[in-house]
């Protein structure tokens, strides 16, 4: 084997795979915040009185869990615009890591809304608080800090679920760096530097994701 290591076509596209680090970025803070939006609100719904309403939720959330999501990705991106739906690949990209993460962020936060005791339902109530106030501000951040761990970790996943995006040509990281590699056959310097650039983002997500705990989950200091 006379491989010769040749990193020269790497660096002479350094600035556009630091732009697809960027795009990784910003398609996993939209989808995370799509993916919150889709588990408080499932979870919400999931004990509703409205029995379709909770099957509606279920349904969700089985289909989503025990399905690729590149079935999921190419289903929003190829099947919609039979019905007359077309989206760009970003905001299907966006769409697809939402309803994907939002489906293990209701199962995760309703694991963390069961942990919090009825008693403190019933004296918020006893308060004069209506049900969404109690939900807030009694259930949700508690349930949220005893989760905050399971949810940062899910989105790490999240994160680097945004690589399979490039199945439909969405701009982030793996797809630039897919367009190095066919111009220049360097398979192996191109995919040893994005394993360099994805474990840095892995690092940078769960240094903000302590950062936000220690700011706004972390209890007083008598």
């Amino acid at each position: 084997m006379n491989y010769q290591l040749d990193f020269t076509p790497v660096l002479d596209g350094l600035p556009s795979l630091l732009l697809g680090c960027l795009g990784t970025f910003l398609l996993a803070i939209c989808g995370m915040a799509f993916a919150i939006i889709i588990g408080v609100g499932g979870v919400a719904l999931r004990d509703s009185h409205i029995k379709p309403v909770r099957w509606l939720v279920i349904g969700f959330v089985e289909l989503i869990r025990n399905t690729p999501f590149l079935v999921q990705i190419f289903f929003l991106f190829f099947a919609l615009p039979l019905i007359g739906i077309r989206l760009d690949p970003t905001p299907t990209a966006i769409i697809a890591l939402g309803i994907n993460g939002g489906a293990y962020a209701i199962e995760i936060i309703r694991g963390g809304v069961q942990s919090i005791p009825r008693g403190q339902m019933e004296a918020g109530l006893a308060l004069g608080l209506h049900n969404v106030q109690v939900f807030r501000l009694i259930i949700l951040k508690p349930a949220l800090r005893a989760i905050y761990p399971s949810l940062t970790s899910q989105f790490v996943l999240l994160t680097l679920s945004t690589s399979i995006c490039s199945a439909i040509s969405a701009y982030e990281l793996t797809s630039v760096a897919q367009r190095i590699e066919s111009d220049s056959f360097r398979s192996f310097e191109v995919y040893f530097t994005i394993t360099i650039f994805y474990l840095a983002i892995s690092w940078l997500m769960m240094r903000l994701f302590a950062l936000f705990s220690a700011r706004y989950f972390n209890y007083p200091v008598k």
